[in-house]
């Protein structure tokens, strides 16, 4: 995996762990989709 894809995933899964955040809260943060956070999130 490169490794700014490797720097996206832990950065959104800790975001996510730490505000008990959704999905959606997630985008919304970080100001992308949805889609790109569940792409993320599978990888």
């Amino acid at each position: 995996m490169k490794d700014y894809i490797t720097e996206r995933v832990i950065l959104l899964a800790e975001y996510m762990i730490e505000y008990r955040a959704t999905v959606r809260q997630t985008a919304g943060h970080f100001g992308i989709s949805k889609s790109t956070v569940h792409t993320v999130r599978a990888t």
